[in-house]
């Protein structure tokens, strides 16, 4: 590995002298990791995990608004492995995205330097690996972005900052999960839920009497909404997915999954250990964990029982979204207030929607949207799309309109252009729950409710201070309504967060196209990327 380390050092420099007039002299961070197998026990049996630098989860990334980000992988597994950054918008550079749409997979025994800038960004997200069903085995952790020190943060400085990694887990070995989804069956109910990769009281924080703390709260699991609270305490939010918002306090907080937020919590009780309590909602049967907050002058253990919290209420959920709501007056990563872009007095240029559907193809499980179910070709979408590759995918290979058609598979690419105003609906008709992300970018949600969503549904949008975030939950029988600034050139990933769908096809990528070929609209294809597929063989540079 030494060895490996020392070419990986060398490969770096010679990139990042290549791309140092593109990213600026903002500063430098370097991340060296190594991914492996290794035994965890988070529900009380062995399992085989998958570790970076030996840690479950894995270690945070801490940076600043603007830094730059060199983070070196080494690929220790037996399977080819990506990480993708949910939530860091990879300006001008989907290349970096680490999904296999944008980016070669790691072989197994070689590395990969991803070269990241966290350009114009604050907030709470993380990371997690991409490929095959390698999630329900690890490898995720937080990622925070701080604010330059000039730029005023809405309120005090909290005493201590920590991640909190929640989400649904099985028992069994990711390997077995994807055998049972390429057979065509269906997942079982997860087995339970992890706080910061522990199961029952196995997490716990440290408080200090009267001093307030900010928990950076992620959804990182499979599937399920989950619900976070505190014995006897309230928390504030101040944070959602690099938006401050106006600094509600909730007794408890539905996170779905893939989504983050930050919240403020005070330590203002009598000096004990409290319950922190994380159960699943809108499920038949509810799945229950729970940490410990331990004040520093803990007078004694836990008492009582857990509290608890909403179950499958959706009208509960539902207001709980509609409150949360962008500060208008606070400021962003720049000095400017938040509230300084009038999104809703833009002119929309097109209108998408986003109908979800399940059913059989080839006596196989399947999930779609707008009927059709997402396949991978052998050749990321981008890098064919920068070779002018043909026949990896067709732009228009999917409608901006459901179809109502019978499920199909093919590789779906929407064709969208750069710096238009978009409304995309996601049209929920299944009596589920569910949640979309889009990579690369941040989105206003600007309305949800129930039942079908027509051009008179518009009237209820909130138009002045909705909640900027990239991940959106959609209530069953329900639809949710977003506008986006396709102000960032590159392939993007459209996906369900419920990751057996997106394995089986709940997806699709947005082509935001434009025909510069400046780089101030878009990246070139980095010096050190993988050429797999169609593109193997062929040289990112001329020679």
């Amino acid at each position: 590995m030494a060895v490996k380390r020392g070419v990986a050092s060398a490969v770096v420099l010679c990139v990042l002298a290549s791309v140092s007039v593109s990213l600026g002299e903002d500063p430098y961070r370097f991340f060296d990791w190594n991914v492996t197998y290794g035994d965890i026990y988070p529900l009380g049996v062995r399992q085989q995990g998958i570790l970076i630098n030996g840690q479950f989860p894995g270690p945070d990334i801490h940076s600043v608004t603007n830094d730059n980000l060199i983070i070196n992988v080494f690929n220790s597994l037996d399977q080819p492995f990506l990480l993708s950054w949910n939530g860091v918008q990879q300006r001008r550079n989907s290349y970096e995205d680490g999904v296999f749409g944008t980016t070669c997979p790691i072989p197994p025994g070689k590395n990969f330097t991803y070269i990241l800038q966290v350009k114009d960004q604050i907030g709470s997200f993380y990371y997690f690996p991409s490929l095959a069903f390698h999630k329900a085995a690890g490898g995720f952790g937080g990622i925070r972005i701080l604010s330059r020190p000039r730029i005023p943060v809405p309120f005090p400085d909290p005493a201590g900052d920590y991640t909190v990694l929640i989400g649904d887990w099985y028992k069994a070995n990711h390997t077995d999960l994807q055998r049972q989804l390429d057979s065509g069956r269906k997942l079982a109910l997860p087995d339970g839920i992890l706080i910061n990769g522990r199961g029952e009281n196995g997490a716990s924080f440290n408080v200090e009497q009267g001093k307030s703390y900010r928990l950076r709260i992620s959804n990182v699991g499979l599937e399920n909404s989950l619900n976070f609270r505190i014995q006897n305490h309230k928390m504030t939010l101040v944070e959602v997915e690099g938006t401050h918002t106006l600094q509600t306090t909730y007794s408890s907080l539905d996170v779905h999954v893939g989504q983050s937020y930050s919240v403020l919590v005070t330590a203002d009780q009598p000096p004990r250990d409290y319950y922190i309590v994380v159960s699943t909602r809108f499920t038949t049967t509810v799945l229950t964990t729970t940490g410990i907050l331990r004040y520093s002058n803990s007078a004694g253990p836990v008492q009582g029982p857990p509290p608890g919290g909403p179950t499958t209420q959706i009208d509960w959920s539902l207001n709980q979204a509609r409150s949360i709501r962008t500060n208008l007056t606070a400021s962003g990563p720049r000095p400017n207030p938040q509230g300084s872009y009038h999104y809703g007095l833009i002119n929309l240029t097109r209108t998408i929607v986003v109908s979800s559907s399940a059913g059989q193809v080839n006596g196989k499980q399947r999930y779609a949207i707008n009927s059709v179910s997402y396949v991978a070709p052998d050749t990321p979408l981008k890098v064919a799309d920068f070779f002018k590759i043909p026949g990896v995918f067709r732009v228009g290979s999917i409608s901006d309109r459901p179809s109502g058609s019978a499920i199909y598979l093919d590789t779906s690419v929407m064709q969208t252009d750069y710096r238009t105003f978009v409304e995309i609906v996601f049209q929920n008709d299944e009596d589920i729950i569910q949640t979309y992300h889009l990579d690369g970018y941040s989105f206003f949600v600007v309305g949800m409710d129930g039942g079908t969503w027509t051009a008179g549904s518009r009237n209820e949008y909130n138009l002045r201070d909705a909640v900027s975030r990239c991940t959106t939950q959609v209530y069953p029988k329900s639809w949710t309504a977003i506008y986006v600034a396709l102000d960032n050139v590159g392939m993007w990933n459209l996906r369900s967060e419920f990751w057996a769908r997106q394995y089986l096809g709940q997806q699709f990528y947005m082509r935001v196209y434009t025909t510069s070929t400046s780089l101030r609209d878009e990246y070139p294809i980095p010096k050190n990327a993988l050429l797999c597929g169609k593109a193997s063989g062929r040289h990112t540079r001329p020679l």
